[in-house]
């Protein structure tokens, strides 16, 4: 599996209740994209950065997620351009769940 972590900048700081708001409004564009296990939205606590940690099967799944589109689509949405961070993530605990995952 693998974790893509998103960030920017915002051009002003949001509260938690701001983003929260524009996070439920881009969040159905994530509903069954191929491969998307999980997304988590995320704020910094000064309210200046967000971005999001997503859960992937594999990273061609993730690669098709982070097009020039969706950079364009952050652009246009939040003000600033995002960066994306991966790492392989082979074992997973789920807590919810109550399973352990590992890659084969």
């Amino acid at each position: 599996m693998i974790i893509a972590i998103t960030r920017f900048q915002l051009p002003k700081p949001i509260t938690p209740s701001e983003a929260r708001e524009i996070f439920l409004s881009t969040a159905p564009t994530y509903q069954a994209v191929a491969g998307l296990v999980r997304k988590h939205y995320v704020l910094s606590e000064d309210g200046t950065t967000a971005g999001g940690v997503y859960l992937w099967n594999s990273r061609a799944e993730a690669d098709a997620m982070y097009t020039d589109s969706w950079r364009a689509f952050v652009r246009e949405k939040y003000g600033t351009d995002p960066s994306v961070t991966y790492f392989d993530s082979p074992v997973v605990v789920d807590n919810v769940a109550q399973e352990i995952f590992a890659n084969d």
